[in-house]
């Protein structure tokens, strides 16, 4: 049975390095699993920190749909709706990816939300794991294009503006009718004594702290040389915190 992880919170805070490291942690932990990542995020990056490369994105690729001209003769628009979104699959080794994009106008995603629920549900059936890095206001979760989530990681810094956000974020997660399992505080770009300083930041949120992932210049290092941080060395600070939190939630079992 396909489990589904996301991975939320506001920018800047880490989020996208959390969700390349567990998928890094996952797909090397266990040979043979099969893993969707799933870039939710209009300012998508998640594919420069797994080293792979975008030809299109969904919101593209439907764009490209409302143009009657770019249906064939005889197509049906949902099949040839279909036909574009498969199109979007970044296929590797190890992960398969999916950039959603950004909107490219009012109701980009409204009008094909129920053939991309459909597609994004017959494809997540195939793999083991499905990750997703969601936007910071949940749209696709709330509209439950993606179909369910077992596991969510809401992401801060080690800040009080920053902790205060995951609260936010917490906040949308439990006003949503969307259904969410297991909801986990990480903080990251932690020092000594940071989740002490902000214990009672956190006791305001309601969230559960899972894990904190030190600031680690090995991932600074590597986003100046423009390098995937996929490709971070096994002993890295960040890399064996991920690894830690993946092992707490037991996401593998």
């Amino acid at each position: 049975m396909t489990k589904y992880v996301a991975v939320a919170g506001k920018g800047g805070v880490g989020k996208t390095t959390f969700t390349a490291l567990m998928l890094r942690h996952l797909s090397k932990q266990k040979k043979g699993i099969s893993i969707l990542a799933v870039d939710a995020d209009p300012n998508a990056n998640l594919n420069e920190a797994l080293g792979l490369t975008v030809t299109a994105t969904i919101s593209d690729l439907l764009e490209q749909a409302k143009n009657p001209k770019a249906i064939p003769d005889g197509m049906p628009k949902d099949i040839f709706i279909e036909y574009k979104l498969q199109q979007s699959l970044v296929e590797s080794k190890d992960i398969d990816l999916l950039v959603m994009g950004g909107p490219q106008g009012p109701g980009c995603y409204c009008y094909p939300n129920d053939l991309l629920r459909k597609y994004l549900e017959n494809l997540g059936s195939n793999y083991d794991f499905v990750a997703v890095d969601t936007e910071a206001g949940l749209e696709h979760i709330s509209r439950r294009t993606i179909p369910h989530i077992d596991t969510m990681f809401v992401i801060s810094d080690s800040s009080a503006r920053g902790i205060r956000s995951a609260g936010r974020v917490h906040d949308l997660i439990r006003g949503m009718r969307a259904e969410v399992g297991e909801v986990y505080l990480v903080v990251t770009k932690t020092a000594d004594n940071s989740l002490e300083s902000l214990a009672d930041e956190i006791a305001q949120t309601g969230l559960k702290v899972i894990g904190d992932i030190p600031l680690d210049p090995l991932v600074v290092t590597q986003d100046l040389a423009g390098k995937a941080l996929y490709d971070l060395p096994d002993d890295a600070v960040s890399v064996q915190a991920v690894k830690k939190i993946i092992s707490r939630v037991g996401i593998l079992k």
